[in-house]
């Protein structure tokens, strides 16, 4: 499996050319005192202004994007898993034979995010707001797993995935 978020992180790490743009367009303030990305100060910066947030998009798009490619080119499996919440606003879902959407409704969501992140109701709906709505994203969908059920059904919703991806 290939973890958007990972790779999202792994571009930007203390030295990297991204990180780098990052400081001087934002300045050093959104930084952590080790230098390393305050990924948390960024993400408020950049989802209360769409200036910034389209800033950094453009700029972290196709760093991340060549970092991806490069990891799918790695893998060795019978399938590979590109896991995205941006999968459609990315436009990443182009380079898939099939999409699996694990869906949970939109109170949910935001209730997992607010505890997960630690992040206000306010900064929750603003991140939903910017991305491809909850209808838009099943329309890309080939396969759906529900995750508003309890964790046990979730995993056998998971492992029925798996064995189908597996006879593909």
């Amino acid at each position: 499996m290939i973890d958007a978020d990972q790779a999202s992180r792994e571009v930007v790490k203390v030295g990297s050319f991204a990180l780098s743009n990052i400081t001087d367009y934002f300045g050093a303030d959104i930084l952590e005192t080790d230098g390393s990305l305050n990924r948390s100060k960024l993400r408020h910066v950049v989802f209360s202004d769409p200036t910034k947030r389209k800033w950094l998009q453009s700029l972290m798009y196709p760093i991340t994007n060549d970092y991806l490619i490069n990891e799918i080119k790695r893998s060795a499996s019978p399938y590979t898993i590109l896991m995205n919440p941006l999968l459609v606003e990315s436009r990443q879902h182009q380079w898939c034979d099939r999409v699996a959407v694990i869906d949970v409704s939109l109170e949910t969501q935001i209730h997992r995010t607010m505890n997960r992140d630690d992040n206000t109701r306010e900064q929750v709906e603003s991140i939903i707001g910017a991305q491809v709505d909850r209808a838009k994203r099943l329309e890309y969908a080939d396969d759906v797993v529900n995750n508003d059920e309890p964790p046990g059904n979730l995993e056998k919703q998971i492992k029925q995935l798996h064995q189908s991806y597996l006879k593909l």
